[in-house]
């Protein structure tokens, strides 16, 4: 059994749609490469679950970075992902936090920013403060802003299993307030248990028992990382050659290490000169 999937579903009666999204396997990897604790754990779930339901939500061949700032001990809590739901991420702490600290209390004076890279076409990027209740009510305003959607959206995340819930507002022409409005109540009901331990189709029966629902097939939601010893490579070329040379004539070798999955990636003289002519090979992770 997949335990990393997202399902799609509609309203046959009401311009309404929704996504489950439930992750484990892919939820612990991005776990593993750090020992974080427990609130930042919980975090990590709920924008991980986030930007699965954020990425099905928008038709086009690309990345998406969900990024939190702020001046709290949590200065940093991204997750990228693109049309593939293919996830990662990490978060930057500098102090200890409560195991049930609220979002304010982790990041401060905080915001967060929602960047699509598509393949072709531009780049867009959209920012809403952190300064509700929680991750899920921060992005119901996202798209309040950026779409003007009715949008109701449920997080959960317990260090272990990390799931998410979305209904949104189809675009119409006739008003479909009072139909979302009963959809998003039922949809409020749902627990984290429940959407731990059932299936899409119990969990849509259990809150929608009296609607016609049609669910999709499912999509896999899975756990890589994008590094690798070219892109290390290329971020060394950034620098001056005699600025890599200087450091090498330090320490010996260069050393990248990716903040993701904690890969490590070494070059001594011979591969910065072969860097330089451009005949490098690849290497492999250390």
């Amino acid at each position: 059994m997949n335990n990393d999937i997202l399902h799609r579903y509609i309203f046959d009666n009401v311009d309404v749609r929704g996504e489950i999204v439930q992750l484990e396997n892919s939820y612990q990897e991005v776990l593993s490469a750090h020992t974080y604790p427990v609130a930042i754990e919980h975090l990590i779930g709920e924008l991980m679950a986030a930007t699965s339901l954020l990425t099905a939500t928008i038709k086009f061949n690309g990345d998406i970075s969900v990024q939190l700032q702020g001046d709290g001990p949590v200065s940093l809590a991204v997750i990228n992902g693109n049309n593939k739901q293919v996830l990662r991420g990490v978060a930057r702490w500098n102090d200890d936090i409560a195991d049930d600290a609220s979002l304010q209390e982790i990041f401060g004076k905080g915001y967060m920013v929602i960047t699509l890279t598509p393949d072709e076409g531009e780049r867009y990027q959209g920012i809403v403060s952190l300064d509700h209740v929680n991750l899920a009510a921060c992005l119901e305003e996202y798209f309040n802003q950026s779409e003007q959607l009715p949008t109701q959206i449920q997080l959960f995340a317990n260090g272990k299993q990390a799931a998410g819930m979305l209904l949104q507002v189809l675009p119409s022409k006739s008003d479909q307030t009072d139909d979302f409005e009963h959809l998003a109540a039922l949809t409020a009901t749902i627990k984290a248990e429940e959407l731990f331990t059932l299936d899409a189709e119990q969990v849509l029966h259990r809150l929608y028992h009296q609607e016609e629902v049609r669910l999709f097939d499912p999509v896999d939601v899975t756990f890589k990382c994008s590094c690798s010893y070219e892109r290390s490579g290329a971020a060394i070329k950034t620098l001056s050659q005699h600025e890599v040379e200087a450091i090498l004539a330090e320490d010996g070798k260069i050393e990248m290490d990716c903040e993701y999955c904690t890969a490590k990636y070494a070059f001594d003289a011979i591969d910065i000169a072969a860097l330089y002519s451009g005949s490098h090979s690849s290497q492999s992770k250390q």
